[in-house]
């Protein structure tokens, strides 16, 4: 998702802080679909994303005077919501994926992209995403979809791959070094 500093995006924020109804309702056209495509990725059940998403916009609502526009930008804040929303769940519910996930690569990442960008700025953002994963080796691909997909902490992967935790940690971190870097140029690191 790449961050969004438009007229809009600035208006939303606006609106949302002054409990303008109006703003919500733009937030909401502009992130359900990704907001939901990332809830049912994690949760892997239709009804929960569904949900789950209500309740996420009902948090954003009510926690909008909480977010900070000069901290990051608003769809990372909502997504960031999603994201432990459906985490939350899964821990609270004791559930567990029991097949291994998808792999990174076959992702379908315009599925969770803004509505309102083009075809061509959606497919940039899906290669630059995807170039960046296909930097990182079997092991750090491995703890970053554990602990991003599948909700489980750094202790956790550590036991489940019968790895020192210090290993995992150092995998984790190089890992989001090499995305970030990756990302931030818009390609594949040299």
């Amino acid at each position: 998702m790449v961050p969004d500093d438009s007229p809009l995006e600035l208006s939303i924020v606006e609106r949302l802080s002054r409990r303008d109804p109006t703003g919500l309702a733009d937030a909401y056209d502009r992130y359900s679909t990704a907001s939901y495509s990332l809830l049912l990725r994690i949760t892997r059940n239709s009804a929960v994303a569904e949900d789950l998403l209500q309740e996420l916009f009902l948090r954003v609502w009510n926690r909008s005077a909480a977010f900070d526009a000069t901290r990051g930008h608003l769809g990372v804040w909502i997504m960031a919501i999603a994201r432990n929303l459906a985490i939350d769940h899964l821990r609270s519910a004791q559930v567990r994926f029991d097949s291994r996930i998808r792999p990174i690569e076959q992702t379908d990442y315009s599925a969770i992209s803004y509505k309102q960008q083009g075809a061509e700025t959606i497919l940039d953002n899906s290669r630059t995403v995807s170039e960046a994963f296909s930097t990182l080796n079997d092991n750090q691909r491995r703890v970053l979809e554990m602990a991003y997909f599948e909700g489980f902490s750094q202790a956790e992967i550590a036991k489940r791959l019968a790895e020192p935790l210090g290993t995992v940690k150092s995998w984790m971190r190089s890992a989001l070094a090499r995305l970030r870097v990756s990302i931030a140029s818009g390609g594949v690191p040299k």
